[in-house]
């Protein structure tokens, strides 16, 4: 059996995608999808998203982790299905689609895809970092000299950590650096620094904003793979109209052959 896919990048977030409309991938195939995303005998990626039906909206997003397990939401995985569902013409600029935490909207914008998140009702301060969901979980930290700091090291120790538990979290770490902010992550499913995660740069917006370092309610960060936009309106019991921007590219396309 052939199986088509697309290789798409937000920022150096990497994702194959594959067009199950048709049902020809199993969904409960995790080690298909494990070895699809091996960056050294597959395709190699970040995670694998199915593009499915959906009743009543645009379509389905269906996502994995590298290790070949269902995940939480994926926010550069999201732009990404975006600029894909554009591609395979299901869409023009604007679209309305199902992922794991629910319901989200979408535009492309002069190549820019705007995905808006959840509502954020609840962050938790602590003395050395604060945690919020944004689809997915996130510990949010700040340090210093972002550049030498160890990311796999540190984030993994936390990730795996007493803090966390076995369900883990995403770890970002972020300095105010040149007037603007830089941030890197420790993905859990990865298991490993990604050059870039979308709820990651959602959650350090907030976090931004929530310990009042700024006030303006659009945040740019300067993650390893490029540069990310987070826009939103905050409200006395936390943020709405959340929106994730920025570019989501194809990068080539092949078959799987099982």
């Amino acid at each position: 059996m052939s199986i088509p896919f697309y290789k798409y990048q937000g920022t150096g977030n990497d994702f194959v995608m594959i067009d199950n409309r048709q049902l020809i991938f199993s969904k409960n195939d995790t080690k298909l999808v494990k070895a699809i995303c091996d960056r050294k005998f597959g395709v190699g990626a970040d995670g694998l998203i199915l593009l499915e039906n959906h009743d009543s909206l645009d379509f389905t997003m269906v996502y994995y982790n590298a290790d070949g397990n269902p995940s939480s939401m994926c926010g550069n995985g999201g732009r990404c299905i975006v600029a894909f569902a554009k591609e395979l013409g299901m869409i023009a600029d604007k679209t309305t689609f199902e992922a794991v935490d629910g319901v989200h909207e979408a535009t492309v914008e002069k190549g820019l895809v705007h995905l808006k998140m959840q509502d954020v009702t609840e962050i938790k301060e602590f003395d050395d970092h604060l945690f919020l969901d944004t689809g997915s979980p996130h510990h949010v930290q700040w340090v210093a000299d972002i550049d030498a700091f160890d990311v796999k090291k540190e984030g993994a120790a936390l990730r795996y950590g007493a803090l966390y538990g076995k369900a883990g979290s995403n770890i970002n770490f972020v300095e105010a650096v040149d007037g603007g902010y830089r941030m890197r992550t420790y993905e859990r499913g990865v298991e490993d620094e990604t050059l870039s995660c979308g709820t990651g740069a959602t959650a350090v917006a907030l976090a931004i904003h929530k310990q009042n370092k700024v006030s303006q309610s659009s945040i740019p960060l300067q993650v390893e793979g490029g540069q990310l936009q987070v826009t939103f309106e905050p409200q006395e019991d936390g943020y709405k109209n959340i929106f994730l921007i920025g570019p989501a590219e194809k990068v080539f396309e092949g078959v799987w052959k099982v």
